[in-house]
């Protein structure tokens, strides 16, 4: 299989895993490369919140009280509610992993730290694959080294109100900052997020009613025009999405087919800064190239 047979989108370059569950088959196109996660990330810090609510070491039902300020920027979720919200640990499993909401995530990275996060993925050999900072320092950083005061200032940036810098100078700015480099961001690799999620689907990343909590909120992602969209009846999907500043767009998930035999799917994506992107087009072309994936590993 080679890159122009599975993938035809202009101006959009992608690399991809899929693997068996049992770790027997395993196809690939730069599965090695480094790729920045965006929201892919949000399965490892559930999934190291999930085994310390598991082990005893984090009381899931102690309160979380959410203020309005300071609140981490995002499309969805607890990011546009106007008054404080009040939740459980546990609970914040629920919006992050469902609508991947930011507030939630960046909550539960301050509850369990960055460290405990990253030695998850340490300790099951992905050494290549960290997580650098919280999403809302994440965002400041990037305003700040695309020019703007902070995030607000360029989330409210009008080019044709306030003048220069344009939309395309501003995507452009984007695309080099650091968050968009996996170099020096935060980063993965298309195998490491495959064999993540190998290892939740057999229990063998944690305890099994972590890995079965993960499994079970990843199944019911609203977001169902990526993986999901290349598949249809007797198949289910579970799988977590992820995008950043219209640069990047990526869906990790599992794909069980009509037997109960499952594989694990990781795509990501990079735009071109300088050519419009079409995000509908994306969308379409990770759902059928994971099907391609899939259709290849089973007639493997």
């Amino acid at each position: 299989m080679t890159w122009q047979d599975v993938w035809d989108v202009d101006g959009v370059s992608a690399s991809w895993c899929a693997a068996a569950l049992d770790g027997s088959l395993v196809v690939g196109y730069g599965a090695d490369e480094l790729v920045t996660p965006a929201s892919v990330m949000k399965v490892q810090v559930a999934l190291t919140a999930a085994s310390l609510i598991g082990s005893g070491e984090l009381d899931g039902m102690a309160r979380c009280r959410l203020p309005v300020q300071p609140r981490t920027p995002g499309p969805v979720g607890l990011s546009l509610m106007a008054d404080e919200v009040e939740m459980s640990v546990r609970d914040l499993l629920v919006p992050m992993l469902t609508v991947s909401d930011n507030v939630a995530a960046d909550a539960l990275i301050r509850i369990v730290g960055l460290e405990a996060v990253n030695a998850t993925t340490a300790r099951l050999g992905l050494s290549r694959t960290c997580i650098t900072s919280d999403l809302q320092s994440m965002l400041e950083e990037m305003a700040r080294e695309a020019g703007f005061s902070d995030y607000a200032a360029l989330a409210a940036h009008d080019p044709v109100a306030d003048g220069p810098p344009h939309a395309a100078e501003v995507r452009t700015r984007l695309a080099r900052t650091s968050a968009l480099d996996p170099g020096r961001g935060s980063r993965t690799t298309p195998r490491e997020m495959a064999e993540l999620l190998r290892g939740i689907w057999t229990n063998g990343a944690g305890p099994p009613a972590a890995c079965a909590r993960v499994r079970s909120l990843m199944a019911r992602q609203l977001t169902r025009q990526r993986i999901a969209s290349g598949f249809g009846i007797g198949y289910t999907v579970a799988a977590k999405s992820g995008g950043l500043m219209g640069i990047v767009r990526n869906e990790v998930g599992v794909v069980t087919d009509p037997a109960g035999a499952a594989y694990a799917v990781a795509i990501f994506t990079r735009c071109d800064p300088d050519l419009p992107t079409d995000l509908p087009a994306i969308d379409t072309a990770i759902g059928r190239l994971a099907r391609r994936l899939v259709n290849q590993l089973q007639q493997t």
